[in-house]
């Protein structure tokens, strides 16, 4: 990266409130870690100590009046957050560029469909059966696509993904390395001393628009369809049953577990490490917070829940304020036991 000040006002549509616009930038950091040769951003309050003793070069902020070092030239931006991104992306490192083609180490059946030529499928990815890949999709090296699959146009399939056997994903879908749709669902039926296993014969269905993270499972239905709504972004490692649904634009965040045949409604958020028992429903707009445990239905729309089980946050912090009271209010007891026994 090689840049000044006054090309990054321009490639961000913002306004210079100070410093010289042919100062030269070469990097890109976080408040906490930049230096004079660095574009940062302020787009959180919480970071306004941060801010207060950054070295960055630039910083994009919303407003201006801000608590800034005077070394820092400061660019005004309706959003911070997507100006930077503007600027990752002009100078970050980049994507490989996509290649149509089918790699001589990749295995494509014959059988396999391409909507279109303009399909790339990277080394030792394989192909099976019936498959059916969109125009401007890319599958990854190691990748497996499935028996009779269907990936939609403008995907991007990452390393060592595994899409098993009938599952659907939508258009302009983004799965991250090692991440496998339509792995069995977890079904045993305890019969006779042992846990016999009950055939997971549905698919995985995700819709348009949405992106999944490195080493996430969904589970193929055992009978219909695992749904990811439209534009639902998942992260990390997160486990989902067999046979949920998930709504239009949730918000899934690392860790989550969700048990089967739970049907979660459109723009839920559930932050890390939270836990969703099997067959329940929440509302449209939830949000529940993080190692949350949701073991009952959330019939209510909106609303923000917290703690195990999770409970309305209002309610969660006041419990929570009662038991660290417990210890006092014992000693107040325990000392009007001894004095009334003497």
């Amino acid at each position: 990266m090689k840049t000044t000040v006054g090309e990054i006002v321009e490639l961000v549509e913002g306004r210079l409130l100070r410093g010289e616009p042919g100062a030269s930038l070469t990097n890109f950091a976080a408040l906490d870690q930049a230096d004079s040769a660095c574009v940062s951003f302020f787009g959180n309050p919480k970071y306004a100590e941060q801010l207060a003793k950054t070295r960055a070069g630039l910083v994009l902020v919303p407003v201006e009046e801000v608590d800034a070092p005077d070394s820092a030239a400061l660019v005004l931006v309706e959003n911070p957050i997507l100006a930077f991104d503007q600027i990752i992306k002009r100078f970050g490192v980049e994507p490989p560029a996509f290649e149509a083609g089918i790699h001589e180490a990749a295995w494509v059946d014959p059988t396999a469909k391409f909507v279109e030529e303009e399909v790339s499928v990277m080394p030792n990815a394989t192909i099976l059966a019936g498959a059916k890949v969109g125009n401007g999709t890319r599958i990854g090296p190691g990748s497996v696509v499935g028996q009779d699959a269907v990936i939609g146009e403008g995907c991007e399939i990452g390393p060592n993904v595994t899409i098993r056997e009938g599952c659907i994903l939508g258009d302009r879908v983004i799965v991250h390395a090692g991440v496998v749709i339509g792995g069995d669902g977890f079904g045993f039926e305890f019969v006779e001393g042992r846990h016999k296993k009950i055939d997971q014969l549905g698919i995985v269905r995700i819709e348009n628009d949405v992106e999944i993270g490195a080493s996430t499972t969904i589970d193929r239905a055992r009978f219909g369809e695992t749904v990811i709504g439209e534009g639902t972004k998942i992260d990390n490692q997160v486990q989902i049953a067999h046979n949920v649904i998930i709504g239009k634009h949730c918000i899934i965040v690392a860790q989550v577990g969700i048990s089967g045949s739970t049907r979660i409604g459109n723009y839920v958020t559930l932050a890390a490490q939270t836990g969703v028992a099997g067959h329940l429903t929440i509302a449209d707009q939830v949000t529940c917070g993080g190692r949350s445990g949701v073991i009952a239905s959330i019939d209510e729309v909106g609303g923000t829940y917290f703690g195990y089980p999770a409970r309305p946050l209002k309610e969660n912090r006041r419990e929570s304020m009662w038991i660290k009271q417990l210890g006092g209010l014992i000693k107040r007891v325990k000392a009007l036991e001894k004095k009334v026994g003497e």
